[in-house]
């Protein structure tokens, strides 16, 4: 269980992350919805460590989650919505690489890395650069590469923002799937075909708060209780 607990964050005075809290049980699915600037994208970055928090506190199993340190134990991996990958390397090099600094052997990497771009249907672009595979292989490569660390958890930033509906389709089975191995993927998106595609929890972000959550069950048996919810959707 991933518990987050009043998590406050501030940036140059403006309150992005007022107070928030929920729980996201393992092998779920937990999308983070609403408008730009709602402070979706700022709590995956917390969770990853790439922005401090102000107060509050993240628990994981019930522990509390030393932020400083998810990177470095592989607790939390982080898809972005630009991929970020390492364009002066290989498609291969992009996984194997964060392996070996992590005190993989190159063999051991080499095995993790062949076993993943088989997965993701990358095996014949090993050896190619990332700037010469269209949006959708970047987008699995960059799945690929956070799911080498093995993480618990995974977060997803807009993984669906310039991919069509049938690349749509096929990363939100790779959501579904990662969820399935007991992981917990958080993703925030304004993707409603993604949604439509997902077995997840739902939270609506509005100013730095949520101000609903719900399952897609529940929000389809009684949308009138769900107004943010269902303007949005």
């Amino acid at each position: 269980m991933l518990s987050v607990k009043n998590v406050r964050k501030t940036i140059n005075g403006k309150m992005i992350l007022n107070s928030i809290s929920f729980d996201v049980p393992k092998g779920k699915v937990a999308a983070f919805l609403g408008s730009s600037g709602a402070g979706k994208t700022t709590l995956l970055r917390i969770l990853n460590n790439l922005e401090p928090l102000d107060s509050g506190a993240v628990m994981f199993d019930g522990m509390a989650l030393d932020l400083r340190n998810v990177s470095k134990n592989h607790t939390v991996g982080m898809v972005f919505q630009h991929f970020n990958l390492f364009e002066h390397l290989s498609v291969q090099e992009n996984i194997t690489l964060p392996l070996c600094q992590q005190g993989s052997s190159k063999e051991q990497a080499l095995e993790v890395a062949r076993g993943l771009l088989q997965k993701y249907g990358l095996h014949d672009k090993a050896k190619n650069s990332p700037c010469k595979l269209s949006g959708g292989q970047k987008q699995r490569l960059a799945i690929a590469r956070a799911e080498a660390l093995n993480p618990q958890i995974i977060c997803m930033d807009e993984p669906t923002s310039a991919l069509d509906p049938i690349l749509t389709c096929q990363v939100a089975t790779y959501v579904q799937d990662l969820a399935k191995d007991n992981r917990i993927v958080l993703l925030t998106t304004h993707d409603m075909g993604l949604i439509a595609r997902l077995d997840c929890h739902l939270f609506f972000m509005k100013d730095g708060n949520i101000v609903e959550q719900t399952t897609k069950e529940a929000f389809k048996a009684s949308p009138d209780s769900f107004p943010h919810f269902r303007s949005y959707l």
